[in-house]
C-alpha cells in the first residue's frame, strides 16, 4: 500500500492508494470477454464488501458461471487480497 502525506494549511493529511478491482479472464481475452469475472471491493456508505460481477446473458440476468478449479483459484485469489488490503 503506498502513502503519500501532503501539507494543506498547517494540517497533514496521509493518503493512501488502494487496490479496488481485479478481473480474472482467459489468457489474451479482451475485458469485455464474457468469461471475464470482476471482483472487487463496494461500498455504498454501510461498509465495505466483496462485490462479483459477471457479463448478463440474453434475458438480462447476471450470471456467473465458473468453469474450472483454476479459473475458482483465481478469483480466491483476488478476494484474498481485496479483504487483506495488501497489495
Amino acid at each position: 500500500m503506498a502513502r503519500a502525506r501532503k501539507l494543506i494549511m498547517s494540517e497533514e493529511i496521509e493518503y493512501e492508494t488502494r487496490v479496488l478491482k481485479y478481473a480474472i479472464l482467459p489468457k489474451g481475452k479482451p475485458i469485455f470477454d464474457e468469461r471475464c469475472t470482476e471482483v472487487s471491493i463496494a461500498d455504498e456508505a454501510a461498509g465495505e464488501y466483496v462485490q462479483i460481477e459477471q457479463c448478463t446473458d440474453a434475458d438480462g440476468r447476471q450470471v456467473i458461471s465458473i468453469d474450472s478449479f483454476d479459473e475458482w483459484q483465481q478469483i480466491s485469489k483476488a478476494v484474498e487480497k481485496l479483504l487483506s488490503k495488501d497489495d
